[in-house]
């Protein structure tokens, strides 16, 4: 099963993020990289036509998802898992406080 989301800068999409049977993979839009206004989403993830690919979440993706308290109410409220990163991500990083942002991707 994949699952991904869109990953936006200031409301530009930037990229994708999916996760399969071998692991996280982000990878930018090529309309992003064409943009000359282009920026990385993270100083951890340089501009690059590459896929970024690990084994787990992404630590700047992992980053985005709440702790403590508000990773509780989000675990009691939508019947989560703190194991599943990749729904952790895509349902509670959709309004995420600064420039990014991850949308779960239309199926």
């Amino acid at each position: 099963m994949t699952r991904a989301g869109v990953v936006q800068y200031r409301n530009m999409r930037a990229g994708r993020i999916f996760e399969d049977e071998n692991g996280y993979h982000f990878q930018y839009e090529e309309e992003y990289l064409a943009n000359p206004d282009a920026v990385p989403v993270s100083l951890t993830l340089p501009l690059q036509t590459k896929e970024y690919i690990s084994k787990t979440m992404i630590p700047f993706f992992d980053g985005l998802i709440p702790e403590g308290w508000l990773l509780d109410i989000a675990e009691k409220t939508w019947k989560l898992d703190s194991r599943d990163r990749m729904g952790l991500l895509l349902t509670c990083c959709r309004n995420c406080i600064g420039a990014v942002s991850v949308l779960p991707e239309k199926e």
